[in-house]
């Protein structure tokens, strides 16, 4: 990967993956990062265990956001945030 910015990825191989995928570049570098870290079967998707958005209160929504690493959050609505955390 000649001139591009990966040099603080800690598994580019799965940053790959996830960027063949479809993928952002900020959301493939968050998932290879945390999966080198916590190992990538702690890393996985978790559908079913959080339930919609909309039933999660504003404090809640900020905090996932914050988890997850987004910015610019903390003066959003209820509906931008949900957003927001859909489309990371």
């Amino acid at each position: 990967m000649p001139g591009s910015r990966n040099n603080s990825l800690k598994d580019p191989e799965l940053y790959e993956e996830l960027r063949e995928d479809g993928a952002s570049k900020q959301k493939a570098a968050r998932i290879s990062n945390a999966a080198a870290s916590r190992g990538r079967s702690a890393v996985g998707r978790k559908g079913g265990k959080s339930g919609d958005y909309e039933d999660w209160t504003v404090p809640d929504l900020r905090r996932k956001a914050k988890e997850i690493g987004l910015r610019g959050y903390s003066g959003k609505k209820k509906s931008e945030l949900i957003s927001s955390l859909r489309n990371s």
